[in-house]
């Protein structure tokens, strides 16, 4: 027989038993070990703790006398150059002390050994004098650099921009003996009575400064170097590697003109935190033996200010509840109402020991929706898993039987192991809000029929006053046929000349017939607000459409026409009708304001056209119509754009008012001003049409 299969499932369960039968008293060493083991790990990561801090305070503290050290070096650098500007300044300047500077320049190089030439140039930068170290043989190539666009040009430039020192950027040179260094340039302006007179320029060696000044003040674990703000090195001045980790500090050296970095890099060894253990853990074991009193002390208080913040939540929360004006309903999954605040008893007029504990039906739901109400709360009840986002509206009813419209806002219950136990809900009484929308949309049909009404009366009094233009050109037209049509005396029929000048009126009442109908149509597309229909129209034809009417008016009162349209105009952008409108309103009034003519002068009427000032991307049209009339007073000209507003017995006051609104609609302007001496000029803009492009 083969052996069974083992059974894993025993070995837990008489690990179990065995565990129930062992003494109390090794379950209570065992809870003992346990926590004296905690206490253990507690004082080990203390320890651990307390050996990274002291590790890390050690390292900020290498690192901060690092920083100090190196801007010490940079101040001392600082001086060290300021020096050298010092003694140049000092060097002889005058255009016969050439010898001189040389013999003084020469000592200066001898003591500087960082510098390794000084040249004396005039003010076009050619060399006037130049004096080398004798500490370093100088290459052949480097006895002329001040050529334009090099380094001494650039520096000498700004020099002479600042009045001061300026530094060039630095660059390499080879050197014989020493395979090169990188160089850096100096050039201090010379001037006098207030003018540059000529330039000195110093040759550093950048690793000549690190060697000549900074290596005294270095420490042999410390090595210094010239870096570019990207990071290149120039120059370095290595130091022996003492140590297992290198501290760096990099401050900024800013000179006049270059920008250099100065990096100081420290090696030193691991901090040296162990001695300090001992101390460290005695410490260590006197925190852990007062934490254990601290700890008991410290939960007393804990639990005593839970339970004071509990009730101060509970109060708060209960203040806050009957300081609502929205009614709070609880109620648990079998729909028993658990909760209700004093807002929500106020609102239904029940009092909460009414309320509290019923389950469905309940009072405040009118009778004729109770079944409906009951079966709805069953469903929402029953879909407990996938609880509603939004309100819902219902109907309650008051103690006293009043309805009122509600909207109810429910959310799980959800306790602390995050069961759901019921739900809460609130309610909204709305019916101050459904009387207030029916109160609004009540008055705002009564505002749209008042609107409708006004524009009915709108377009009546546009329509009277526009059409008086065309309807006046028919009735002088048709009053002219008619006389034509009167054979002459002795004659038997009217003659053909006569004849032919009737046809011609007859046209004309056609096309102003014609010109009635497209003024009702502008009007009624101007009251009712739509868009116009715009086309180029050249300003001479918009000119010629109302020049004859302009005309006819003008014999009848001895008004003298006078046309002036400036040549290659562009085409005006707009609705043709109503600017038609705009020019015959201008034009009448004009003749109208020259019912005196002036003394010793004719009245005389003049329309201009001229292009009016614009940009690139939009041209104007400006019309002008002046008279030499009596001229309109200052407090009739404030208010001469006022709808209904005139100073004639028979006017209605629309005109000008309608004119501007046109001029607007096209995104012009009309203006009104006095002329020098006599008369008024009304002045409009159109846009003009865009350019056609030119094959």
């Amino acid at each position: 027989m083969s052996a069974s299969p083992p059974r894993p499932h025993r070995a837990p369960a008489r690990l179990a038993l065995r565990l129930a039968h062992l003494p109390r008293r090794w379950l209570g060493a065992w809870r003992r070990w346990s926590l004296w083991g905690l206490l253990g790990a507690l004082v080990a990561g203390v320890l651990v703790t307390l050996v990274w801090l002291a590790g890390r305070y050690e390292a900020s503290q290498v690192q901060d006398k690092l920083e100090r050290d190196a801007a010490d070096v940079v101040v001392d650098l600082r001086n060290a150059l300021g020096r050298n500007l010092q003694e140049m300044r000092g060097l002889p300047t005058g255009a016969g002390e050439l010898l001189a500077w040389e013999g003084r320049a020469g000592e200066l190089l001898s003591r500087r050994r960082e510098i390794l030439r000084l040249q004396r140039l005039d003010v076009h930068l050619k060399p006037l004098a130049q004096v080398t170290t004798p500490w370093q043989a100088m290459p052949q190539e480097m006895q002329d650099r001040s050529q334009a666009h090099s380094e001494i040009a650039l520096a000498c430039s700004n020099a002479q921009r600042i009045m001061g020192a300026s530094y060039s950027s630095t660059y390499f040179q080879p050197l014989p003996g020493s395979g090169g260094s990188e160089m850096m340039e100096v050039c201090l302006p010379v001037s006098e009575a207030g003018r540059v007179r000529g330039f000195l320029v110093a040759t550093y060696s950048l690793q000549k400064l690190l060697t000549e000044i900074v290596a005294p003040l270095l420490a042999h674990t410390q090595e210094v170097s010239f870096t570019e703000t990207d990071g290149t090195r120039l120059a370095l001045l290595a130091a022996q590697r003492r140590g297992s980790r290198m501290f760096t500090a990099q401050p900024l050296f800013d000179l006049p003109g270059n920008p250099l970095v100065l990096r100081l890099d420290g090696w030193h060894a691991a901090p040296s935190v162990f001695p300090n253990v001992l101390t460290a853990l005695v410490t260590a074991m006197s925190i852990a033996l007062v934490s254990v009193v601290v700890v008991l002390v410290r939960d007393t208080r804990r639990r005593l200010r839970a339970e004071r913040d509990l009730a101060e939540a509970l109060s708060f929360a209960k203040a806050m509840e009957d300081s609502l004006v929205t009614g709070l309903r609880a109620r648990d999954l079998h729909g028993r109402v658990t909760y209700v605040n004093r807002a929500f008893c106020a609102m239904v007029g029940y009092g909460a020991s009414e309320i509290v504990g019923l389950v469905a039906p309940l009072p405040y739901w009118p009778p004729e929706l109770a079944q409906h109400y009951t079966e709805r709360q069953a469903r929402r009840m029953a879909a407990r898993a996938s609880p509603p986002g939004e309100g819902y509206e219902s109907v309650f009813m008051r103690k006293d039987g009043t309805r009122f419209p509600v909207v109810v806002y429910e959310a799980p219950l959800i306790n602390a192991q995050g069961l759901q136990t019921g739900w809460m809900g609130s309610i909204l009484d709305v019916s101050e809000q459904r009387r207030a929308e029916e109160l609004s949309r009540t008055t705002h049909e009564r505002l749209q029929a008042t609107a409708r009404l006004a524009t009915v009366g709108e377009m009546a009094s546009l329509l009277s006053h526009e059409l008086n233009q065309p309807l006046a050109a028919i009735a002088s037209y048709a009053s002219g046929s008619l006389n034509l049509l009167q054979p002459a005396p002795g004659a038997d029929a009217p003659a053909p000349q006569d004849l032919a000048d009737v046809r011609g009126a007859v046209q004309r009442i056609a096309h102003q017939a014609e010109r009635a109908g497209r003024v009702i149509k502008s009007v009624h597309d101007f009251v009712r607000r739509r868009a116009h229909a715009r086309e180029a129209v050249p300003a001479q034809d918009l000119l010629d459409a109302v020049l004859p009417i302009v005309r006819l008016q003008a014999r009848k009162l001895g008004v003298q026409v006078e046309l002036d349209v400036a040549p290659g105009l562009p085409e005006a952008l707009c609705d043709r009708t109503m600017v038609e409108q705009v020019l015959l309103n201008l034009t009448r009034n004009a003749m109208q304001a020259m019912d005196e003519p002036p003394p010793h002068a004719p009245p005389v009427l003049e329309l201009r056209v001229r292009r009016g000032a614009g940009d690139a991307t939009q041209r104007w049209l400006e019309f002008s119509v002046a008279d030499n009339g009596c001229g309109i007073a200052e407090d009739v000209a404030a208010r001469l754009f006022m709808p209904f507003f005139t100073t004639r017995a028979e006017g209605m006051g629309l005109g000008l008012s309608l004119c501007r609104t046109v001029v607007e609609q096209h995104g012009g302007h009309l203006a009104c001003n006095a002329r020098a001496g006599r008369g008024t000029l009304f002045v409009f803009t159109l846009p003009a049409a865009p350019a056609q492009p030119t094959v």
